[in-house]
């Protein structure tokens, strides 16, 4: 049994630091590089990349809302024609990056409230995936599973890698518990462990009510802007490997040429 594991990098810019991705990158299989809207700029770009291609990390893009104070986890109102755009425009920067430094990008994982938006909104999902079409129908779409954005996706003969969050609480619908909520992240390594290990072997969650909800994933997110994420996510993958689950990014290698 394999499963990825995925983090959301380079999001630091200018001389504002976050996260710490050197050591991120010795545990995971894939890296989601923000592409300079919600965070991240071009030193960091490139910079991430190359490290990714040095730890054989399969590298994708990491889109979001041009909301550089906000994080990109506030709502904005956007057209689909705009999302559109924007995505084109990011990944469109990062495939230029990836290009310099000899590295084919892998996939699209959309961040923050762009994400959480187009979960729900098919228009606002459609445009992600034309975004996607648009630029290399070669790359997977990162998606919580049995969404509009998976929908999306699928609809438009994308690849699509059913998300899971770790460190994440879960709504009894399959949703993620909107961070506004207390307990909607999860600082508990036992308990992040053990929540990982039962989506990856079992296919189920447990939700906010006490529920087990169905949840078949591909790849499992942790976030790098977590304090502590890097030793957090270090425990993740041992813990997954100790029940014989393999860790490694879908249909990549090392050794894949670029």
């Amino acid at each position: 049994m394999t499963i990825d594991l995925n983090s959301d990098l380079g999001e630091s810019f200018g001389r504002w630091a976050l996260g710490n991705d050197a050591e991120l990158m010795k545990s995971i299989s894939s890296a989601n590089v923000a592409c300079g809207y919600h965070a991240g700029d071009p030193v960091v770009m490139r910079d991430t990349v190359r490290m990714a291609r040095d730890h054989g990390v399969a590298v994708g893009a990491h889109p979001g809302l041009p909301d550089l104070a906000g994080f990109g986890r506030r709502n904005m109102a956007v057209t689909p024609k705009e999302v559109e755009n924007m995505v084109v425009y990011q990944i469109g920067a990062l495939a230029a990056i990836a290009a310099a430094e000899q590295v084919q990008l892998r996939h699209v994982k959309v961040h923050g409230a762009l994400y959480n938006m187009a979960v729900k909104d098919r228009a606002l999902a459609d445009a992600i995936a034309a975004a996607v079409c648009a630029v290399d129908r070669r790359l997977s779409v990162f998606a919580l599973p049995g969404t509009e954005l998976a929908r999306a996706a699928e609809s438009a003969g994308l690849s699509v890698a059913r998300e899971g969050f770790a460190d994440r609480a879960y709504e009894p619908d399959g949703s993620l518990t909107p961070r506004s909520r207390p307990g909607s992240v999860i600082h508990s390594a036992e308990e992040v462990i053990g929540r990982a290990i039962r989506m990856a072997r079992d296919g189920v969650v447990r939700a906010v009510n006490g529920s087990d909800i169905p949840m078949r994933i591909d790849t499992l997110c942790t976030h790098g802007d977590t304090p502590g994420s890097h030793e957090f996510t270090r425990l993740l993958r041992a813990g997954l490997e100790a029940e014989g689950i393999s860790v490694r990014a879908p249909g990549f290698s090392p050794a894949s040429p670029a």
